[in-house]
C-alpha cells in the first residue's frame, strides 16, 4: 500500500509545463532552468505559495537567474575532499556521508544542486559500500552525517541497513542525519521511521527552516514525534535575501523551533553557489542581524552565524563585534588559521 508521504512524491510537480499551468507562467524559461536543475515540489509546499514571489515561491520556483555564472561550481570543495564517491572528509574526525541523491521538493539555492536530483546522482550500492569502507578504515572518525540529496527518502529497510552498518563500526560514536523533510515532506516523519531511529541513539537530526510558514501543523507534528522519540533536533536556516533577512522574522522562526524542541543551531551565510547571487546578501547583513537578536531572543533561541569559506576552507562563526564598514574588503581566518578572502576575488 502507497504511504501517504510515497503519494506526495508521486504527486509532486516535476515538470516545467505543469508548473506553468498551475501558477500561470510562461514555459520557456521554466524548461531553460530545469533542463540544467531538476524541478520537484510536494503538495505540501505547493499549497503554502500564496502569490508569486512569497518567501515560499522564491525557494522552490526555477528562476532564469539561476543561469547565471556569476559563483562557484562546487563552493565547498567537496569533490576534491572525497576520498571516494559518496563520503566528503573535511574535518579529522568526521565525515559527510552522501547516501541519497534526490530530495523531497528542490531548493533553488541549493549548495549542491550541480549533482542533486540529476541523472545518474543516485550513490550506488558500491559508492554506498566503499563509503562504509572509508568510514571503517580511519579510526579518527567518530561523527558521521548522513547527507545527500535527504537520507530521509530512503525506504525505511535501506536506511536502517545503512544506519546500523556505521553504528556498528567501533569507533564511530556519533551519527547525524540532515534532513529538510520535516517542512517539505513532514508525512514522512511517521511512527514507524522514529521507532527505527530511536534505536541508533546517540542520533542527531538537523533540519532546514528557513522562514515561520514553513512551521505548519504537520510539520510541527513531525519534529514532536521526532523529539518524543529521544531523538535530538537542531535546525540550519539560509540567510535568504527578500525571503528570511529580518530580525523579527527570524526571532520568530527561532522561538517558534525552540518551542517544539529543535535547537537553532547554524544561521549560514548562503554558499557561493553559481546562479545563487540574487539570494545572496552582504556579509554584514547577517552581522547586524545576530546583533538584533541580542537581547530580545533567549541565548538557547540564538543560532551562531557562520560562513562556509570558499575552497573547502571551512565553517568560520562570526560574531556582531566583527561588523564591518559598508564595502569594505573582507579576511576571515579559516579553521586551519589562514587568512582568506571572502567573497574570493573574481576570476579572470
Amino acid at each position: 500500500m502507497t504511504e501517504a508521504w510515497q503519494q506526495q512524491l508521486k504527486d509532486a510537480i516535476t515538470s516545467p509545463l505543469e508548473l506553468a499551468e498551475r501558477f500561470g507562467l510562461d514555459p520557456l524559461p521554466l524548461a531553460a532552468v530545469t533542463e540544467r536543475y531538476p524541478l520537484r515540489i510536494t503538495p505540501h509546499i505547493a499549497e503554502l505559495i500564496k502569490a508569486p514571489g512569497d518567501p515560499i515561491w522564491r525557494q522552490f520556483i526555477p528562476d532564469i537567474r539561476e543561469l547565471d555564472d556569476f559563483g562557484l561550481t562546487d563552493p565547498l570543495a567537496e569533490e576534491h575532499l572525497s576520498p571516494v564517491p559518496g563520503v566528503v572528509h573535511r574535518y579529522p574526525d568526521r565525515v559527510l556521508f552522501l547516501v541519497s541523491g534526490s530530495c523531497a521538493s528542490y531548493c533553488r539555492f541549493c549548495t549542491r544542486k550541480r549533482k542533486v536530483g540529476c541523472r545518474n546522482s543516485a550513490p550506488s550500492f558500491r559508492d554506498l559500500r566503499d563509503g562504509i569502507d572509508y568510514i571503517a578504515a580511519h579510526r579518527q572518525i567518530r561523527d558521521v552525517l548522513f547527507s545527500g540529496g535527504d537520507p530521509l527518502l530512503l525506504p525505511d529497510k535501506v536506511l536502517g541497513d545503512l544506519l546500523n552498518r556505521v553504528h556498528q563500526i567501533p569507533h564511530v560514536e556519533i551519527i547525524r542525519i540532515g534532513s529538510r523533510v520535516p517542512a517539505t515532506l513532514p508525512q514522512r516523519i511517521t511512527p514507524q521511521l522514529c521507532k527505527l531511529l530511536q534505536g541508533f541513539s546517540p542520533l542527531f537530526i538537523n533540519t532546514h527552516f528557513n522562514h515561520p510558514r514553513e512551521l505548519t501543523p504537520q510539520a510541527e507534528a513531525a519534529c514532536n514525534q521526532l523529539a518524543d522519540h529521544g531523538i535530538a533536533l537542531g535546525n540550519q536556516t539560509v540567510l535568504l535575501r527578500g525571503i528570511n533577512d529580518d530580525a523579527a522574522l527570524l526571532q520568530t522562526l527561532f522561538f517558534r523551533l525552540l518551542k517544539l524542541r529543535v535547537r537553532p543551531y547554524y544561521l549560514h551565510q548562503m554558499d557561493l553557489v553559481r546562479g545563487g547571487e540574487h539570494f545572496r546578501t552582504p556579509l554584514e547583513s547577517g552581522l547586524e542581524l545576530m546583533q538584533g537578536l541580542r537581547g530580545p531572543v533567549s541565548g538557547m533561541a540564538i543560532p551562531q552565524f557562520v560562513v562556509d569559506l570558499p575552497g573547502g576552507k571551512g565553517k568560520v562563526p562570526l560574531l556582531p563585534e566583527a561588523l564591518l564598514p559598508q564595502g569594505a574588503s573582507t579576511q576571515i581566518r579559516s579553521a586551519t588559521g589562514e587568512m582568506v578572502d571572502y567573497p574570493p576575488p573574481a576570476s579572470p
